[in-house]
């Protein structure tokens, strides 16, 4: 469910605010964070209630973020890089999970679509062509946002394990760089504490320097 004081087009117009722009595949992690807020039946998180995973970097993750309240910053948002628009929204309280896949052909594009949008992309497109582009464009995120969520996506209920909440870890300095550094990223490395970028850098005395024991 969405934030319940605001319509439909308000919050995707908060998402487009934090993204930048308006685009379909905003639109699209718009839809996947309402349909699996409604099928777990919960509301915005101010905190770590909830817990989402994205299987892609495109611009849906920003609408998950900003939908769900679900940040980097909080430990709660998870990236898995597998490529696919999918989205999954776990609710610690109740222990229940959903996930979210984009349907096969949801959005089919013609070989005419293809060539206008290199030509955008590659600064060639005439004034007439960039407003086909752009109207092209908003008819998709009409269509989206217009959309049932079955009709967008594969929606089931998953099973897998919710993460703990984010742990304050102490930190203390590299030796190699003089940087603080969480302590559990710390690892001894020629009889020094390394961070990772440092031990990738130095050549190591044995390979059980690598290990913390």
């Amino acid at each position: 469910m969405t934030t319940p004081e605001k319509s439909v087009d308000e919050n995707f117009e908060t998402c487009v605010e934090f993204h930048g722009h308006r685009c379909p595949g905003l639109a699209i992690g718009f839809q996947a964070a309402r349909a699996l807020m409604d099928r777990l039946d919960v509301t915005r998180a101010p905190d770590e209630e909830l817990v989402a995973i994205v299987e892609t970097d495109a611009c849906g993750a920003d609408a998950i973020q900003v939908l769900t309240g679900c940040t980097f910053g909080k430990g709660n948002f998870i990236f898995q890089n597998y490529g696919k628009h999918a989205f999954a929204l776990a609710d610690r309280r109740k222990g229940r999970t959903a996930r979210a896949c984009l349907r096969p052909n949801t959005i089919p594009s013609n070989p005419e679509d293809v060539v206008l949008s290199e030509k955008v992309r590659n600064e060639t497109a005439s004034p007439e062509e960039l407003e086909q582009y752009r109207n092209l464009k908003e008819e998709r995120i009409q269509e989206i946002l217009e959309s049932p969520f079955e009709s967008l996506f594969k929606i089931e209920d998953v099973s897998f394990q919710i993460p703990p909440e984010a742990q304050i870890v102490e930190s203390k300095t590299c030796d190699y760089c003089g940087e603080p550094t969480k302590i559990d990223l710390l690892q001894p490395v020629a009889g020094r504490m390394a961070c990772v970028p440092c031990r990738q850098k130095v050549k190591p005395q044995s390979t059980e320097d690598l290990t913390r024991k």
